[in-house]
């Protein structure tokens, strides 16, 4: 299951049980519609009344539906750094609208009912989507908290930005895919990831004793989440109070290399090192190296921890088009108009894929035949198509052949993917379908 640290206070056990993250929550059975935080009035008023309130500190923001409105306003409760767009003017997305796209039908897996696009938006919650084909804009829609103007939660989404950094260092030269960890950071070498490579970061091969089972109140992901948590912490507190610190506690399980296991903390560390050989934080190599070059309509920004170190594995939030634009520059082999922003060999890089094998032995069942690469998910079907992807629905789906991208924010009430992928994948397959039948 594809998991991330959301928001970095994620400590409160009544945030993660099965009641707060299941539709049928409270014995309501939620909808796109009755859960709709505009419909609910959430933070509405001055004040706001007190049953409508949301707090970072009780762990209101991201119990359901309450977390619909939160994904577009972390801003307003936790701390947060800039990624700024700099000073050029926006690049517009040219818009060639397509009638019907609505109507686009396809079957999701499992089941023997077909389903309609317009139908899986409010199936899996979504709060804007974009699909790009040929570099315009043929569809868009808004729902919710979202809006052109506002930003919204990339959760895991972040990882594939983040890796795709490491990739252009690696490329330029200031990282070494072969070296290890430690001979970066030296205050990872009592560390699980004193030994792993570079690359085995990259690739998310490292054999880490960590779990991400929310389940678990006793995982180490809350762990992780109390030392990310920027709030003070509690008098009796004893453990890591930032990112760095508790990176520097994580031990070894098993052998680096052979397997593939979804960690955060890989993340978090590659933008240790990226932070590190640059010599500055990583949200301002995000806006140097691409945000202020790929023509922003409106500054990113990510959550931080108590020192203000950006949350890599999940901190990003950033405006749906300017996600689709991402997109469009990976699909333009790295370019923006006629400047390459990100050098060509890195996307040809990440579009290979990872190792296979090491892929299945993690178990991802809806995703057989699938690698990890660079931090991304490739998915090796016909169309070459890759993605990013993060809990509660957000995506990033990039399909060459069909030269489409779809870009899409969602607040679905179960966290892990596996619970959207069957009606989320075969509606990205058949919109590419529908987007090449109607070129001829």
């Amino acid at each position: 299951m594809v998991v991330c640290l959301v928001a970095i206070a994620l400590n409160l056990s009544t945030m993660v049980n099965g009641q707060d993250h299941n539709p049928e929550s409270n014995n309501i059975i939620w909808t796109a519609e009755t859960s709709n935080p505009n419909v609910l009035g959430w933070m509405q008023g001055s004040p706001p009344p007190p049953d409508k309130i949301i707090r970072f500190e009780d762990g209101s923001y991201f119990k359901f539906p309450q977390m619909r409105w939160t994904v577009c306003h972390f801003q307003q409760l936790m701390p947060t750094t800039s990624i700024s767009r700099g000073l050029s003017v926006p690049i517009a997305l040219e818009t060639e609208a397509l009638e019907n796209i609505d109507e686009v039908t396809f079957t999701p897996w499992g089941e023997t009912e077909p389903m309609t696009w317009q139908q899986s938006l409010e199936t899996n919650f979504t709060d804007g989507i974009i699909v790009l084909h040929h570099g315009k804009k043929v569809y868009e829609k808004f729902f919710g908290c979202l809006s052109p103007t506002n930003r919204h939660a990339a959760m895991s989404v972040t990882k594939s930005f983040v890796g795709l950094l490491g990739e252009m260092l690696v490329e330029e030269g200031q990282l070494e895919e072969n070296r290890l960890i430690v001979e970066y950071i030296p205050e990872l070498g009592e560390s699980a990831f004193a030994d792993a490579t570079v690359r085995q970061v990259l690739d998310m091969t490292t054999g880490l004793e960590y779990s991400e089972d929310y389940a678990d109140p006793d995982a180490e992901v809350w762990k992780h989440a109390a030392a990310g948590n920027p709030l003070p912490k509690p008098d009796n507190y004893t453990g890591p109070r930032t990112y760095f610190q508790f990176l520097q506690t994580v031990q070894k399980q098993g052998e680096h290399g052979p397997s593939f296991g979804y960690k955060t903390i890989n993340t978090d560390v590659l933008g240790w090192l990226i932070s590190r050989v640059t010599g500055q934080p990583l949200n301002e190599v995000l806006s140097e190296k691409i945000w202020s070059k790929m023509g922003a309509d409106i500054n990113g920004y990510f959550t931080v921890d108590s020192i203000g170190t950006p949350f890599a594995g999940g901190g990003l939030n950033a405006g749906l088009r300017d996600m689709a634009r991402f997109g469009q520059m990976l699909l333009n082999n790295g370019k923006v108009g006629s400047d390459q922003v990100v050098p060509e060999a890195v996307i040809k890089n990440i579009r290979l894929g990872g190792d296979r094998r090491a892929f299945a032995d993690a178990g991802y069942f809806l995703l057989k035949g699938w690698s990890y690469r660079s931090m991304w998910w490739i998915t090796h079907n016909d169309h070459g198509a890759f993605m990013a992807r993060g809990v509660h629905g957000q995506s990033l789906y990039i399909d060459p052949t069909a030269d489409m991208v779809i870009a899409r924010f969602a607040s679905y009430p179960v966290a892990g993917n596996a619970a959207n992928d069957p009606t989320t994948l075969p509606a990205y397959e058949a919109m590419a379908n529908y987007l090449m039948e109607n070129d001829r």
